[in-house]
């Protein structure tokens, strides 16, 4: 079998892309090198589908895809589709190109596609998740857990995780929103006896920060204001069970790998593909609504991953093997079952 050992990172500096990218490499356990595109308007308009940068150009030193080419180059974000088709052509097809979400150009933008269920793109080398890729592997979440983190560690159970989102292009939290998602936080304190780990995103409207920093104070639970180490990492791995905000599907995503109960709150507004991606949770048994009780139910944990990167080594094999990716159907999606704990 054909081994890889050079692995470019294709991003235009995204938090959100560099993060996916970052942890499908770090599953390959191959060292990667991250290579930023930065195009200039007009050319930043256009793309994907308008003409390359010239200045971009793999003749220029300065290229961000400049030689030598690495075995596989993984991107995402509009504008690095473009940039990875190029490296392709460029390498003589040699390097393995693999594009996560859709490129918006079509199944033939890169030897391997992944995309999460909701987005509608299909096709043999399209490979399909209900959730994203993330940095969050079993045994990070394994190491974090045993890691010592005394405002964690010290609160009794039932811990809860709050992962408050924001206002953003789909969503936006009303005042009366805002009034019902720290009424239903109250709520669950008092029925339940959650003891909540808080943190907001720079999406979070002001009042609702202070409202929920302010509910930290005056109930002892957990509020990362923003200094010292991002806890996050360590609420995903210790926390009982989630209340998280309907905007957030990545950290929703992330969730799921931990096999917690997740619930979920839908500020006004809303998309499609979330409401499918939030419905094709709710099948599963991972999601549940907020305000409402807090579940016990867990189900077996859901990480894309290690399925995204076992993919590309059996395409990357195929290629140098017959010449053609392999057509993936060795590749059964992902299941999961639930079980009860309560």
């Amino acid at each position: 079998m054909a081994s890889p050992s050079t692995i470019w990172i294709l991003s235009d500096g995204k938090a959100g892309d560099v993060a996916q990218c970052v942890g499908v490499a770090e599953a390959l356990h191959l060292p990667y090198e991250m290579r930023t595109v930065a195009p200039k308007p007009p050319y930043s308009w256009w793309l994907p589908y308008g003409p390359f940068p010239p200045k971009d150009r793999e003749t220029h030193a300065d290229s961000p895809i400049a030689p030598p080419y690495p075995d596989i180059a993984l991107a995402s974000g509009r504008r690095a589709a473009a940039y990875l088709k190029r490296v392709k052509k460029a390498s003589g097809g040699k390097t393995f190109t693999v594009f996560l979400k859709d490129p918006r150009t079509g199944p033939g933008s890169a030897d391997l596609i992944w995309v999460p269920e909701h987005d509608k793109l299909r096709g043999l080398n399209v490979l399909v998740t209900p959730t994203s890729p993330h940095k969050f592997s079993a045994s990070r979440l394994a190491e974090l857990k045993s890691e010592p983190f005394p405002e964690i560690d010290s609160p009794p159970a039932p811990k809860v995780a709050v992962l408050l989102g924001g206002d953003s292009r789909h969503h936006t939290f009303t005042e009366s929103d805002q009034k019902r998602f720290i009424d239903g936080l109250r709520q669950m304190a008092t029925d339940d006896q959650a003891h909540f780990l808080i943190t907001v995103s720079r999406r979070t409207p002001a009042d609702l920060a202070k409202a929920v920093e302010e509910l930290a104070i005056s109930g002892g639970h957990y509020f990362w204001a923003g200094d010292g180490p991002n806890p996050y990492g360590h609420f995903l791995a210790k926390a009982d069970a989630f209340v998280a905000t309907a905007d957030s599907t990545n950290m929703i995503g992330e969730a799921t790998s931990t096999g917690r109960p997740i619930h979920v709150f839908h500020p006004s507004g809303g998309h499609d593909k979330i409401t499918r991606f939030l419905g094709t949770l709710e099948q599963l048994g991972c999601v549940h609504p907020f305000p409402g009780p807090m579940k016990t139910t867990t189900y077996e944990p859901i990480d894309a991953t290690p399925v995204i990167a076992e993919r590309i080594l059996a395409d990357y094999s195929a290629l140098h093997h017959a010449g053609t990716p392999s057509s993936g159907e060795e590749h059964p999606a992902v299941t999961v079952e639930t079980r009860k704990t309560d």
